[in-house]
């Protein structure tokens, strides 16, 4: 059994009620705001590079480049799961087809904007081409949540938006680390990450089960989840944050390389799933922590990002959405039938090829990601406020999910 609205509750509604804040306070009083977001918390001299560039720790910092590494690692431990385990959704032919489409989901939105930006003259791309990846995001909460309110819980269209949202997240991962670094590069520094890794996952991970090896009991294991817990993993977490951080690399996407690391059950139900809560191995146990931590630290994290005055609407708006709303549905269609006929890997049982571009409008919603995006892919300024109320209109994409749903008379399955 699926609950996503406890789901949406958990992740989302602190996230749309800091978002809305924001914007109502950015257009009251945008001075009062702007302070707000870049409250000083720690003006002292810096350890190693511990600050921003300026030498000081805002909140707008804080949330954006410490806390949001919580955030990314809750997502990547569904990818983890999707693709390391037997039975995960990312294995198998049963993924091939969703995977191609992703592939389209990213190519059609990056197409579009920058396609139209380059049309639009040389001045206007150039200030606006390194937001090419703001709308190859996709929402996976309320992507979801839409998709059920179009297909019905029980229709295979939804499970393939699953896929495709969880293989996107994937890709946007790698986009963030490869494209958007942080400041100079310093690869180097990326070894003390991986260093960190492979020392909890030997000693914490690999030589307790080696020693259990035989021995039902699992002693040595029980001992290390029991006692150190997550606590060795939450060490190496800001070992392998501080290497990303020197890299140059988004330090927010530092604990990736940790999450791997943790013991995991041999199963997972996915994402949504109320049976996860059941699963008392350490990985989920984790997520379990951050649960309630992560919902508000999403709360100010639309608090800090989405407050943009509305006279800030410029090109960059139009481009973002064009490459959600058009760019999503043309490329997932493209490449998913490309997938299902000539390649021959088919759809799933009960799904029509049209299903196809309705889960590209329901995958048009960018929002958490796309904001994010956008605040590391501009310096503060109109363009990136520009970019960041294109990624908030895409909740426009529900209603044309909606609407797409009809007109293509979709039959809800419930289940």
């Amino acid at each position: 059994m699926y609950r996503v609205w406890n789901f949406v509750t958990n992740y989302s509604l602190l996230l749309i009620a800091g978002a809305i804040i924001a914007l109502i306070w950015a257009n009251i009083d945008a001075d009062s705001y702007h302070h707000f977001v870049e409250f000083v918390i720690w003006d002292h001299a810096p350890i190693g590079n511990l600050h921003d560039g300026h030498r000081t720790l805002t909140l707008h910092y804080l949330v954006n480049d410490v806390l949001m590494a919580f955030f990314f690692a809750i997502a990547a431990k569904e990818v983890w799961e999707a693709v390391i385990l037997e039975n995960g959704s990312l294995r198998g032919k049963k993924a091939a087809t969703p995977l191609i489409a992703t592939v389209g989901g990213m190519v059609g939105p990056i197409s579009v904007y920058l396609g139209i930006a380059y049309f639009l003259g040389s001045e206007t791309y150039s200030a606006v081409a390194n937001g090419w990846a703001i709308p190859t995001a996709t929402d996976i909460a309320f992507s979801y949540l839409v998709g059920r309110m179009v297909f019905g819980a029980g229709h295979p269209a939804v499970r393939f938006l699953l896929l495709l949202a969880i293989a996107d997240d994937a890709a946007g991962l790698i986009i963030l680390a490869i494209f958007y670094p942080s400041g100079e590069l310093a690869p180097e520094w990326l070894l003390l990450s991986v260093g960190a890794a492979l020392a909890v996952f030997i000693l914490c991970n690999w030589l307790p089960r080696k020693r259990d090896a035989g021995n039902q009991d699992r002693p040595h294991s029980t001992w290390m989840a029991s006692t150190l817990g997550v606590w060795p993993y939450l060490l190496a977490g800001c070992v392998s944050w501080y290497g990303f951080q020197e890299a140059g690399i988004h330090p927010a996407l530092g604990l990736l390389p940790i999450v791997p690391t943790l013991p995991h059950a041999d199963r997972a139900f996915g994402i949504f799933s109320e049976a996860e809560q059941y699963l008392s191995d350490l990985l989920n146990k984790a997520e379990h922590m951050l649960k309630h931590p992560v919902e508000v630290i999403l709360f100010f994290f639309g608090l800090l990002n989405a407050g943009v005055e509305f006279n800030a609407i410029g090109d960059a708006t139009w481009l973002v959405l064009a490459g959600l709303i058009i760019g999503k549905p043309v490329g997932i269609f493209l490449m998913g039938w490309i997938a299902a006929y000539p390649l021959k890997l088919g759809l799933p049982a009960g799904m029509r090829s049209i299903d196809l571009v309705v889960i590209g409008f329901v995958a048009a919603i960018g929002f958490t990601v796309s904001l994010f995006v956008a605040s590391v892919a501009f310096e503060p300024g109109m363009v990136q406020d520009a970019a960041k109320m294109g990624a908030l209109f895409s909740f426009g994409a529900a209603v044309l999910s909606i609407m797409a749903g009809k007109m293509t008379r979709v039959e809800k399955q419930d289940g």
